[in-house]
């Protein structure tokens, strides 16, 4: 038989990882014969749209600067794909493509968006008796999925924003005036990303200063009084804000648009709180968003995030193999020192279109900061470097 791989949703340092993960598996079993990806995610399907990857990745080079590769070597989409009922005449162009291709196994690699497309698609093949087995991998950089440890993604994601926080305020205490430095992170619903950049307490460094979530209100009147606080304590204050905490006055700094999934694109809220330090304290103010560069600096990835990802890429394939559908693969943490985690399968249906937020009981009771039990979570996600292949001083990027 043959199989298909496709990769949908935000891009990530590791989702290439996952893709590189099921290639050498498939590599290695000996009934599978083509190995297809998708291109742009299931569009690719609908449209027939696939490469087959035994003759693009080829080397032993290609695998290691494909490992190192951010983004999504075969393109995302941000598809949904309609209910059975509403439009079986994309179940039809699915259904027949895969049929065309001998596929017997689908692997899609995404976050809680795509696992509604990993969770319709098994049901239809499973009600319809179709042996297709549909497994799902997860990714997303905001580590908001149900059921798992953590997510593929992150774990580099949250390094670099500690990194460049760590950087930032470097920069901004080496002046004698006060001043309040304002650094906007991804995360629509959940914190998890923004409070990583608590992990520079193990070195200890104070920064960030104050740390704003959307799993806590918002006041803003609070978020002035705790400036003022740590003003009064650090010449150089450094705040960390989570794009998605909700602002009371955020007209003409948020565009309001949405994508298929009825999700709000969101940036600007450290444009916002910029221009109120601005108003209401009156000294030197400036925001940082750190944009997309959270999901594509792979330059200083974790290598705990690479290795897993590409495992559980691998053993989501072992899992179809083995006759499960309708799965999504998920990490079971067993131990912190030394840290430890198992690979399971989870019901699809506890992970589509769900979320998962920070522990309240490890952010501090003001909501202005987490506790050390954050700290422990995240630092062994972000640990280790990989031997990062350059060519005239930039890191290498495998393309099609």
């Amino acid at each position: 038989m043959n199989i298909v791989v496709a990769q949908s949703g935000g891009p990530t340092c590791a989702i290439n990882a996952s893709l590189l993960g099921v290639i050498k598996q498939a590599l290695k079993t000996k009934e599978i014969d083509a190995i297809f990806g998708s291109l742009n995610g299931i569009e690719g399907v609908i449209s027939d749209n696939l490469v087959n990857l035994r003759t693009i990745v080829r080397t032993n080079e290609d695998i290691e600067i494909l490992r190192q590769t951010p983004s999504t070597v075969l393109g995302s989409c941000r598809y949904k794909l309609p209910d059975y009922c509403d439009n079986s005449n994309v179940y039809k162009k699915i259904t027949d493509c895969l049929t065309r291709h001998r596929i017997g196994v689908f692997i899609y690699i995404g976050g809680n968006d795509s696992m509604d497309t990993v969770m319709k698609l098994s049901k239809y093949f499973s009600d319809n008796e179709i042996d297709i087995k549909v497994i799902g991998v997860p990714k997303t950089i905001d580590n908001d999925l149900c059921c798992t440890d953590h997510t593929p993604g992150f774990g580099s994601a949250a390094k670099y924003v500690a990194t460049a926080v760590s950087e930032i305020a470097s920069d901004s205490s080496v002046y004698s005036i006060s001043s309040v430095t304002i650094i906007e992170t991804m995360g629509r619903h959940a914190g998890w990303l923004t409070a990583s950049a608590s992990v520079l307490r193990a070195n200890g460094d104070e920064a960030p200063h104050l740390i704003y979530l959307p799993e806590v209100e918002f006041s803003q009147e609070k978020f002035i009084e705790d400036v003022k606080n740590e003003m009064a304590k650090h010449k150089a204050v450094i705040v960390c804000v989570s794009e998605g905490v909700s602002l009371q006055n955020s007209v003409g700094y948020r565009s309001g648009v949405v994508d298929n999934f009825g999700h709000e694109y969101l940036s600007g809220v450290g444009k916002y709180l910029e221009s109120l330090v601005a108003k209401e304290i009156g000294c030197k103010v400036r925001s940082v968003e750190l944009n997309v560069m959270q999901r594509c600096s792979s330059h200083i990835c974790s290598k705990t995030d690479i290795d897993e990802a590409e495992e559980i890429g691998a053993k989501g394939l072992l899992a179809a193999l083995n006759g499960a559908t309708g799965k999504v693969m998920v990490f079971k943490r067993v131990c912190d020192a030394p840290y430890t985690v198992d690979v399971e399968c989870a019901d699809v249906d506890m992970v589509a279109n769900r979320e998962k937020f920070m522990p309240r009981e490890w952010i501090n009771e003001r909501g202005n900061n987490v506790r050390d039990e954050a700290v422990r979570y995240f630092l062994p996600l972000i640990s280790g470097e990989l031997n990062i292949i350059m060519q005239n001083g930039i890191p290498r990027r495998f393309k099609l």
